[in-house]
């Protein structure tokens, strides 16, 4: 009878383990690397600017369209994505100064630093709103791989 009962228990368990909600899927697109502290001295200059990115990884082999995509700070500083479409495991990375877009580099268009070289939060969400990831960092160093 005990035996029984500790299998009936047993499949009671793997039934309610069973049935539990899935994990939250891990988005495609992720924030690969984030390079935060431009080299060299903070002149303000569109070089120095340029020099602080965040490079996205499409980790996936399927293409991915990345328009209404939103990638900000813990201020709010907000870069939003136009048409791009980021092929199967490509990356794209967004520049904080000036310059013309391409299918890999994407300019904020900024005259002053999004990324604080004293720590600081990258999110990225979806067009909806939803977060699709996110990195942080402290205090040293110049750039986080995530």
């Amino acid at each position: 009878m005990k035996k029984i009962l500790a299998t009936g228990a047993a499949a009671i368990l793997a039934t309610t383990v069973l049935a539990a909600a899935p994990a939250e899927a891990a988005s495609a697109v992720q924030i690969y690397r984030v390079y935060y502290n431009s080299p060299g001295s903070d002149t303000g200059s569109n070089t120095s600017l340029n020099g602080e990115w965040v490079q996205l990884f499409n980790t996936s082999t399927t293409s991915r369209q990345m328009k209404g995509f939103k990638l900000h700070d813990k201020t709010g500083y907000t870069y939003t994505f136009g048409a791009l479409t980021l092929g199967g495991r490509k990356s794209v990375y967004v520049h904080t100064g000036k310059g013309a877009n391409t299918s890999t580099h994407r300019y904020w268009g900024r005259s002053a630093y999004v990324w604080n070289n004293t720590g600081d939060t990258a999110y990225l969400r979806y067009a909806s709103g939803t977060l699709a990831d996110s990195c942080s960092w402290g205090n040293s160093g110049s750039y986080k791989y995530c």
